[in-house]
């Protein structure tokens, strides 16, 4: 089976008598495996599969534990995400687990298809029967294991804790996991585990919720936020406050003190280049290439002139020729000349030749004759609308369609040149009076001012008295106060006529009869009825855009003018101007959260766990011992040990004190010390309790397993004690 990892094998695997037993630490977040009697495990990854496959040639391949993020290149991860065998601290996928211990003990130096040494494996606090069971049938059939031994790692560390000075033979087990919590009673150096308790809350949830926070407090960096990142920032800056609410308190205050709590985890940010001011050379060298480029292209567009201006002689050479030509022939030889030539009459040749003549002039740059252009106007014109003065009788049926498109398209074409000529003319005048207003600035500048800011005041009154009335009729008496007026009231004139004009329509024949559009004159009516259709309801009228010219000439020549925002038009949201990212769009900060999210191991309700926090569950584990000695319950809460991951927050020992004791009687004595290493205790307890020369009699064999079956795997039972 293809792995892919950065770990090392181990070599020396055959040097070891097969008497050694081979210890592993199978834990929720890390598995450790190694030889009995050594002091650090041979071989440590993180507890998880991942098998993706290959982006170009589709293989599958197995990537156990860590990884190098620099695979993602080129394997797709997205359908196959990291994978664990434990569920709620209990091994369930054994497939997983196969793989598990496959990578394990290839990377220790196996070589051959069995595992020749016994095997002590530790396991969760009362492991189900079936777990153990499951895993004893992988390690049987599979890896052909002569014995095995199942022992639980807290109790292994309580043990190598307990022989190195640091906690009595009875006391309490505080074991803080990935997954779950335990708390395990220990009498006479033995674990008592009708009096365990557990709860569901362990160093994962606690990683889950630190990224959920951040990730809802900066969502623009929600990809930053990777699990193993997240992890690292949970175990560098979490701790336990000793009070949480007062800790809460203490940041809403935005007390210095909580300034002094915040920590900053700056992203990765590169600046955006600086733009330098370029030096003379650099210009003067810029300026030089621009010269060039332009010469270039000078010289580029002077060829393609007289090219241009070539042909263009040569095509008008060969029309004179064909003129000269087309007078000495006969006339009735004319039509097959023409035809031989491509042209259709004698006007199409003249009318080419004009062109040419004018293209040519165009391409030398000779000036326009204007009265030569105009008579060519005339009389491109006379040809074009040759029909129009030309009487009906005489036309056939298709000259007089043509004649009407001919009048039809010259009326549209006198209409675009008339509409033309007057915006022409209204520019002339709009330029000649912003000339005379530019001269009055300049005589008088205060008083210009002065009375363009009395007709801006006239002009917005004019326009929100013709608001109102347009809104609410707006006919104010002489107390100020609006009063009710009819439609006809709010009409200008021309709609008041022109409503006079509908009302009046239909029955002024008499008899009240509907004869409306059955005459000529009807229509008549109805174009001077829709003539004013462009009044004030449809778009602004004079006085608004007036209003409009003056405030915004306001606005130019007076800073301290601000315009009023018309009566009942919204303002128009202004667009966010978008700014440079700065290092601060790439800073992260950890304040409150650092204590918020492990402060979930003494309130699993905080996540929807219903459940004894970590202080409550020493009180249920001695009231679940059923002893009534006071002695007792003295000498377990005088040595309680915190093993496990998430033992290691600052605060943990002064805030589980504090809360135990509340739930003791007054001047009880509390002692809570930390493991060595709460991480690695476990595994070298179990490692020294192998290399015991009893270890042999706490193991059970393959044929033990054979012989015996199931309910002796129920009631197996390792003793700590040899």
């Amino acid at each position: 089976m293809p792995f892919i990892s950065k770990i090392e094998r181990q070599s020396d695997y055959n040097l070891f008598p097969s008497s050694t037993p081979i210890v592993i630490d199978n834990g929720a977040s890390y598995f450790r495996i190694g030889w009995a009697g050594e002091s650090e495990p041979r071989v440590v990854f993180r507890n998880i599969v991942q098998r993706p496959r290959h982006k170009v040639t589709g293989e599958t391949i197995t990537i156990v534990g860590d990884h190098d993020p620099a695979l993602f290149k080129y394997f797709d991860c997205s359908r196959s995400g990291p994978r664990s065998a434990f569920e709620n601290n209990v091994v369930s996928q054994f497939e997983i687990m196969e793989y598990v211990l496959d990578f394990g003990f290839d990377r220790l130096g196996a070589n051959g298809s069995e595992i020749n040494h016994p095997v002590l494996i530790t396991e969760c606090v009362c492991n189900p029967v079936q777990s153990r069971r499951n895993m004893a049938e992988l390690l049987f059939e599979t890896y052909g294991v002569p014995s095995i031994a199942f022992g639980v790692d807290a109790a292994f560390s309580y043990k190598y804790n307990q022989q190195q000075g640091v906690c009595a033979k009875d006391g309490l087990a505080l074991c803080p996991g990935f997954i779950t919590t335990h708390v395990i009673p220990f009498v006479d150096g033995e674990p008592i585990y009708k009096g365990c308790c557990r709860t569901n809350v362990g160093g994962f949830h606690v990683t889950d919720h630190l990224k959920q926070l951040l990730s809802l407090k900066y969502p623009y960096h929600f990809a930053r936020f990777t699990w193993e990142k997240v992890e690292d920032l949970k175990m560098e800056h979490c701790y336990i406050a000793p009070d949480y609410a007062s800790e809460a308190r203490l940041f809403q205050k935005g007390a210095k003190e909580a300034e002094e709590k915040t920590r900053c985890w700056q992203l990765p940010w590169v600046p955006p280049p600086t733009e330098q001011p370029p030096s003379v050379e650099e210009i003067a060298r810029k300026a030089a290439i621009r010269e060039r480029q332009g010469q270039r292209l000078r010289e580029m567009a002077e060829a393609k002139r007289s090219s241009k201006i070539n042909e263009l002689e040569n095509e008008l050479q060969g029309l004179d020729f064909l003129l000269h030509q087309l007078d000495q022939v006969e006339e009735s030889d004319i039509p097959s000349f023409l035809s031989e030539t491509g042209y259709v009459s004698r006007q199409e040749i003249e009318s080419a030749h004009n062109k040419v003549t004018q293209s040519l002039r165009k391409a030398k740059g000779e000036p326009k004759n204007e009265q030569v252009e105009a008579e060519k106007a005339d009389l491109s014109t006379d040809e074009k609308y040759s029909l129009i003065n030309i009487p009906d009788d005489i036309l056939t049926p298709e000259q007089l369609n043509e004649k009407k498109k001919q009048l039809a398209i010259k009326s549209m074409s006198e209409g675009r040149q008339r509409l033309k000529q007057k915006r022409y003319e209204e520019e002339l005048e709009r330029e000649r009076k912003q000339q005379l207003e530019e001269e009055k600035r300049l005589e008088n500048p205060e008083l210009y001012l002065e009375q363009l800011h009395a007709k801006y005041k006239d002009l917005s009154e004019r326009v929100d008295q013709q608001k109102r009335l347009k809104t609410n009729g707006g006919n104010t008496n002489g107390n100020n106060l609006s009063g009710s007026v009819g439609r006809g009231e709010r009409l200008n004139a021309a709609q008041r006529e022109r409503m006079r004009l509908l009302t009046t329509a239909a029955f002024d024949r008499g008899k009240g009869e509907d004869t409306f559009g059955a005459r000529d004159e009807d229509w008549q009516l109805y174009k001077l009825m829709s003539k004013d259709n462009n009044d004030d309801d449809e778009g602004p009228d004079e006085d608004e855009a007036e209003l409009a010219r003056v405030s915004s000439r306001l606005v130019n020549l007076d800073p301290t003018f601000i315009p009023k925002s018309e009566a009942g038009t919204s303002q128009p949201a202004e667009v966010p101007r978008s700014r440079p990212l700065t290092k601060e769009d790439f800073q992260i900060f950890l304040g409150l959260e650092r204590s918020r999210c492990p402060e979930i191991l003494f309130n699993p309700n905080w996540i929807g766990v219903d459940q004894a926090g970590l202080d409550e569950m020493t009180g249920v584990s001695i009231r679940r011992l059923g002893y009534k000695d006071e002695g007792f319950e003295e000498r377990l809460t005088s040595s309680i040990l915190m093993t496990g991951g998430s033992s290691l927050f600052p605060g943990m020992v002064e805030r589980l004190e504090s809360g135990i004791r509340m739930l003791r009687p007054c001047g009880s004595t509390i002692k809570i010390a930390t493991a060595l290493n709460p991480i690695m205790d476990a595994w070298r307890g179990a490692a020294k309790y192998a290399s015991d020369s009893q270890f042999h009699t706490q193991t059970f064999s393959r044929m033990d397993y054979y012989e015996k079956g199931e309910d002796w795997l129920r009631n197996y039972q390792l003793k700590y004690t040899l």
